[in-house]
């Protein structure tokens, strides 16, 4: 049950992220382009979002455990360091270059949006590559 419900869970931000235009990475590059062709439909999806997942969060917030699971795992850390800003400053340079995040690229994937066929390749090697390359900055174990 609790993968059939991921599966559609999942399906479901894929149809979204469909009928909003979100799998189309021009409308992305649009929205940050405000001195140009800006398109601020992306705050509205944004905007639609938030006002559906927040009520959504507080109603989760008060069960005791998830429905298909025998707990929340939620983020324990709240740190900053080098190898989490470096990741999120390649993430936004990424994604404001390429129009897509991971989300959305691989629901344009079948589309055969343009741009997919590089931009997912190049993401699962930089996932990879981010799991299995030591950083400079990473504590070695036992230190």
């Amino acid at each position: 049950m609790k993968n059939l419900s991921a599966l559609i869970a999942g399906l479901v931000f894929g149809l979204g992220l469909v009928i909003s235009g979100m799998a189309d990475p021009a409308k992305v590059q649009n929205f940050l382009d405000v001195f140009g062709t800006w398109d601020p439909s992306l705050a509205f999806v944004m905007g639609g979002a938030i006002a559906v997942t927040l009520p959504g969060f507080r109603l989760v917030a008060q069960r005791g455990r998830p429905l298909f699971d025998e707990r929340f795992r939620l983020p324990s850390r709240s740190d900053l360091d080098a190898p989490l800003l470096g990741g999120a400053a390649l993430f936004g340079i990424g994604w404001g270059l390429g129009g897509f995040c991971p989300g959305p690229a691989l629901t344009a994937l079948p589309l055969a949006a343009p741009g997919t066929l590089i931009f997912v390749p190049a993401m699962f090697i930089g996932m990879w590559l981010a799991k299995n390359v030591p950083m400079m900055t990473r504590p070695s174990p036992g230190v």
